[in-house]
């Protein structure tokens, strides 16, 4: 009887045999014959398994090393992993890096042809090591018929139609990545010739050994055996090969050493040929290098000429003969070259004559490959490093949060003992007040009753106030009307006969001790007769109410209770009104950009809009409306970051015909370490004649690159600054303008007089920092900080502006003058560089000379001056010195700078002269946070918001509370303003029936008393419809600004103007003379649709050309007639308006352009 046997465990397990031995064990499946369990003569050996090397080197397996073992401590097999930096690796890198990039022409490059002899050199190169010897291609070949002899030999006695590799029979494995194979490869090794004949007969010997049966029906997993699979396995192959392969090994890294010592070559690596992803051996002759006398020997470098990956190891003697030393390295995949230098650990060095050591990493790295890795690194690390600022910035908040909300908590506990105690008190005070009944005035019935329970309350009317009253009801609350009208119920007429008695059921609050009441002839809010009681009010106890130290517990609970829902309602509409805030000031800023980007759009433009850091563009140009026009071709000059990239500019590109447009375009690729693209245009590719935009070059914004823009350092000079030295605009400009540039990521600093008429209350910490001496005089240096800007104030001990006021002294020039050369004498001695000086109007126009003359090669070289005109009418000898002396010059409006081109003290300086419209900060002036007006408001409900502003208006000022359009006029009272028309303005708005505001004083007498005598007669004859407030008021300016439905603005010049930006900002539409700033921000709803268009915007307000009386009828009677005729179209340009952007958003970045351009 047959039967299978069994084994007890399978014949092969992975524990049992490496996966990497190279062992085929085929299957048996079927019936087990006994006979197969017999070997034919076959000597137990060992197998050697082959090893396979994964891609990370810090995960490899032990493999048996190709190099002698050396002199130290490493273990056999192992490569030195990649050191962690340490303090003295770190002082090593800093001192690679001194040593710069390499030199192409003198860099020792290391090569096969250099370290071996190249007539020993093998036609078949080797990946592992150039040979040494001359090698036959023929032994190696031998060697494997030999191998394939014996594969056949052990299968064919069964007669299989398949075998396993002979590869795989003696250990190789055709995966292994790296050259540790026993037998012959042709691409992984080299044999010398003198052990060509004992390794072929060793063959040989081992092939007539091997001898492996077995039958199969199937030939399943190379790696698994079945339980029940057989197989007959010579495991036993004698170490003699391994000993010829290490001393096979060990002569021909002695071979290659002398070779080298003969050709005086001190440096070798084994493999010769460096790759990627590989461990090599890096040899020094010490004898032959400048560390002969030294003991130790270690090599320090980096990778990708010393840019990567600083590395330190100590070199081991070798056995080798001669003075030889070595270290094993691991190069990496990023690697393209491997720089280094050999030192003793001190301070003496092998750096091949001051030229370094490089290898060359034969790999698909190259240095353009190996920069854009860095980016992309770069890129991770930045956003790893945001991530893990804006998680510690969340656990910040978290934990404020947490603190805050235990912080009203417990002050939340206390104001509920605080509000307990004095309940206690009043309840003391009421409860000699409260009984059971009052004979013949009330009563209640049952007697006895409880919080919850229905009780019915008559009242006795007879004789008291109400007894002639045809209804009568109680408004009660309870408990000293701790929760205010609780009870509201009419009274029936009762049926007792022993008086006029009236009754009302009602439910006894929950939580009563106390209820309160009154009686009246009518309901809440339509009553007018009362009976409280003789205004001590009626009191009844709860006779059945819990115990009065349990009710004050659970008072003290119900009101932190309340408190604490209060609180957070509270927080919780600020928290949603300042993220709706964040959100309009976002998009708001998204719609400038926009504006900004589309604003040189006629002649150039990107594809698309918003340029990010990676992508690829097209630039789009159109030279008809440049000084390229009609040029047969146009060249596009590139490059980035304000034409400081690193790999400079992008060769000239010529443009081509954009596909079904009018403009030229180009295509250009952005890189990841970009923020700003710059680019001009020729006529040639050599030049000729350029477009760059007056001197100011074309210039984009790129986000989303791994490289911020550099923070420039302004220093603003000024003798005004609002809101604590404030005569006029210039002061607004001035802190306005700092805080938009400040929120963009630069540093500004303003310095300013101490007056002694400073309104310090807005100046926080501020402390006295310093002295110096400067003219003979001791200057004191204060600071503080004023709208979050840093503000140094400067005070000579003579008390030259100590005198009450910022101008008006007969020796103003001599006082500024004086302030101008002590702020740069400050800046000088307190080690200060800014960027940008900026100085403004004839007041601080001496530092731009002063600059120049005294400063500009004595230490504060850095800087550039730039010099705004706010007002053209004063001090203009100091503005044309100032001109001349200026690196840029601005004026406060584009049309402006037109109007005032042709001035003798500005004309010979047109070429750096621009105009930048000025802007109002939207936080000092925003209708949604403003405490003058009685409705907070936003586009969303702006005509509710004016609404509730202009009766607020009337009725503070006395007018008549009327639908009526309301003309608003706020303005110092000069002729500059346009005194006249302001007069026949309001003549013509009470002739259309509107009503007029006028704010406003002159610092003419003979004005302000003009003016004094129109109010007298508008009293007498329009009393209900005008007012004119002849003063300064700026808690009125915000309630006018909100409440009037047009704001007039009728000037007969104005640089830029204020009044026409704020009252947009509150959604009141401007009524403006055509001029300066007015016509470059009021864009006329009839006949500026097209100018209005080109800038990216809507019309939004009326004007008018010419200085009569008729231009103001023209613009005045539109704005009304609309007012009264198109209610609904006009309500929508109060929207409209208010959305448009006239903040410091825009013009911030064109100063920053200003600034960039004077340091260009």
């Amino acid at each position: 009887m047959e039967m299978a046997v069994q084994p007890v465990k399978p014949l092969y397990c992975k524990r049992t045999l490496s996966e990497h031995t190279g062992l085929r064990i085929r299957p048996f499946i079927g019936h087990f014959d006994p006979s197969m369990l017999r070997c034919q003569g076959f000597v137990r050996d060992t197998i050697m398994p082959s090893m396979a090397a994964s891609s990370g080197y810090s995960r490899r397996r032990p493999r048996r090393s190709l190099i002698p073992k050396t002199k130290g401590s490493t273990p056999k097999g192992f490569a030195p992993r990649p050191q962690v930096e340490t303090s003295t690796q770190k002082k090593d890198q800093s001192e690679a890096r001194n040593k710069g990039e390499e030199n192409p022409d003198g860099s020792l490059m290391l090569s096969s042809s250099e370290f071996t002899n190249k007539q020993s050199i093998n036609d078949s190169r080797t990946a592992v090591l150039d040979s040494a010897s001359s090698v036959s291609s023929n032994s190696t070949a031998r060697r494997i018929d030999l191998l394939d002899e014996a594969e056949e030999e052990s299968y064919s006695k069964e007669g299989l139609d398949q075998k396993v590799n002979s590869e795989a029979a003696i250990g190789i494995d055709e995966n292994d990545e790296f050259g540790d194979k026993v037998c012959a490869n042709m691409q992984t090794l080299s044999v010398v010739d003198g052990f060509e004949g004992s390794v072929s007969s060793e063959i040989d010997e081992r092939s007539n050994r091997i001898s492996i049966k077995g039958e199969a029906s199937s030939v399943e997993d190379d790696e698994d055996v079945e339980i029940g699979a057989v197989a007959e396995i010579d495991v036993d192959i004698t170490e003699k090969e391994e000993t010829l392969d290490l001393e096979e090994r060990k002569r021909m890294l002695e071979d290659l050493a002398q070779e080298n010592f003969e050709k005086g070559t001190k440096v070798f690596t084994f493999p010769s040929t460096v790759k990627p992803d590989e461990t090599i051996e890096i040899f020094l002759n010490r004898s032959l290098s400048g560390l002969k006398d030294e003991r130790e020997v270690l090599i320090k470098g980096a990778f990708n000429g010393w840019r990567w990956k600083f590395f330190t190891e100590r070199l081991q003697k070798t056995e080798l003969k001669g003075d030889w030393w070595s270290c094993q390295l691991y190069v990496y995949k990023q690697a393209y070259r491997i720089d280094f230098v050999f030192f003793n650990g001190a301070n003496v060095y092998e750096n091949n004559d001051l030229k370094d050591f490089f290898l060359p990493v034969e790999g698909t790295m190259d240095e353009k490959a190996f920069e854009d890795f860095l980016l992309e690194e770069k890129r991770k690390e930045l956003e790893r490093v945001a991530a893990e600022e804006a998680e510690r910035e969340r656990r910040a908040e978290e934990q404020r949060k947490e603190e805050e909300e235990r912080a009203a908590r417990e002050a939340d506990r206390a104001q509920a003992k605080v509000e307990v105690k004095k309940k206690q008190e009043a309840f003391q005070r009421m409860k000699n007040l409260a009984r059971d009944s009052l004979e013949n005035v009330w009563h209640i019935e049952p007697s006895l009753f409880k919080g919850g329970d229905r009780i019915r309350l008559y009242y006795n009317r007879s004789s008291r106030p109400l007894q002639h009253s045809t209804e009568i009801w109680i408004h009660g609350g309870h408990n000293i009307w701790s929760e205010g009208l609780s009870i509201v119920s009419r009274l029936s007429p009762s049926e007792k006969r022993d008086g006029d008695w009236w009754y009302a059921d009602v439910v006894v609050p929950d939580q009563a001790r106390v209820i309160d009441w009154v009686f009246a002839d009518g309901p809440p809010q339509q009553a007018k007769v009362y009976d409280n009681n003789n205004r001590e009010d009626f009191h009844a106890t709860v006779p059945k109410c819990m115990s009065e130290e349990l009710f004050w517990v659970e008072e003290e609970h119900r009101i932190f209770r309340k408190l604490q829902e209060e609180r957070r309602l509270k927080e919780q509409a600020a928290r949603e009104k300042a993220e709706k805030m964040a959100r309009m000031k976002a998009e708001t800023k998204e719609r400038t950009m926009k504006r900004f980007l589309l604003s040189q759009k006629h002649i150039v433009y990107t594809d698309p809009l918003e340029v990010r850091a990676g992508s690829t563009v097209r630039v789009l140009y159109n030279p008809s409306n440049t000084v390229l026009n009609g040029k047969p071709e146009v060249w596009i000059r590139c490059s980035f970051n304000r034409w400081t990239y690193q790999n400079g500019p992008l060769p000239p590109q010529k443009m081509v015909k954009e596909e079904n447009g009018s403009h030229l375009e180009a295509t250009v690729k952005v890189p990841m370490d970009a923020y700003m693209m710059d680019f001009v245009f020729s006529e040639r590719e050599d030049g000729g004649i350029y477009d760059n935009r007056n001197g100011m070059d074309y210039h984009i914004p790129v986000s989303g690159g791994i490289v911020k823009e550099p923070p420039m350092h302004i220093v603003h000079v000024s003798v005004e600054m609002a809101p604590i030295a404030k005569v006029g605009g210039l002061g607004d400009v001035v802190t306005s303008l700092s805080r938009a540039v400040q929120d963009l990521g630069h540093t500004v600093d303003i310095i300013l007089p101490k007056y002694d008429i400073l309104n310090l209350s807005n100046v926080k910490d501020f402390h006295f920092r310093r002295s110096f001496a400067w003219g003979g005089m001791e200057i004191k240096v204060w600071f503080g900080k004023v709208e979050g800007l840093s503000v140094y104030f400067l005070e000579p001990l003579n008390g030259m502006f100590s005198v009450g006021c910022v101008y008006g002294r007969h020796n103003d020039a001599e006082r500024f003058g004086f302030f101008c050369h002590a702020a740069l004498e400050f800046l000088l001695q307190s080690g200060s560089r800014p960027d940008i000086l900026h100085c403004h109007d004839w007041s601080s126009a001496p530092v731009a000379w002063l600059f120049k003359e005294n400063y500009l090669q004595y230490g504060l070289s850095n800087a550039r001056v730039v010099f705004t005109i706010h007002n053209l009418e004063f001090g203009i000898h100091q503005i044309g010195r100032a001109m001349q002396a200026a690196d840029m010059a601005t004026t406060v409006s584009h049309t402006y700078s037109r109007e005032v081109s042709g001035n003798p003290a500005i004309s010979p300086h047109l070429y750096k002269f621009h105009g930048i419209l000025n802007g109002i900060d939207p936080d000092i002036w925003d209708p949604c946070n403003d405490q003058y007006i009685p409705v907070p408001y936003t586009p969303e409900n702006v005509v509710e918001g004016k609404r509730a502003a202009k009766e607020a208006l009337q009725q503070k000022l006395g007018l008549k509370r009327s639908d009526e359009p309301l003309v608003g006029i706020i303005t110092r009272l000069t002729v500059q303003k346009g005194i006249h028309l302001i007069k026949h303005a309001i003549g013509r708005t009470l002739e259309r029936n509107g009503q007029v505001v006028l704010l406003g004083s002159a610092p003419d007498p003979r004005i302000q008393n003009d003016f004094v005598n129109l109010k007298n007669e508008l009293q007498s004859s329009h009393n209900n419809s005008a007012r004119l407030c002849l003063t300064y008021d700026e808690p009125l300016s915000h309630l006018i600004y909100a409440g009037a439905d047009m704001i007039l603005v009728p000037s007969i010049f104005e640089p830029c103007g204020l009044t026409q930006l704020i009252a947009m900002r509150y959604g009141s539409i401007p009524v403006v003379r055509r001029t300066g700033g007015l016509y470059d921000t009021v864009f006329d709803v009839d006949n500026d649709k097209e100018r209005a268009r080109a800038v990216g915007l809507e019309p939004n307000g009326f004007s008018f050309d010419g200085a009569d009386t008729s231009g103001v009828d023209y613009a005045l009677n539109r704005a009304i007639t609309a007012w009264y005729d198109a209610r609904e179209w006009f309500n929508s340009l109060y929207r409209r308006v208010m959305e448009q952007d006239w903040s410091w958003n825009r013009p911030a970045l064109d100063y920053l352009e200003l600034y960039h351009s004077a340091r260009k």
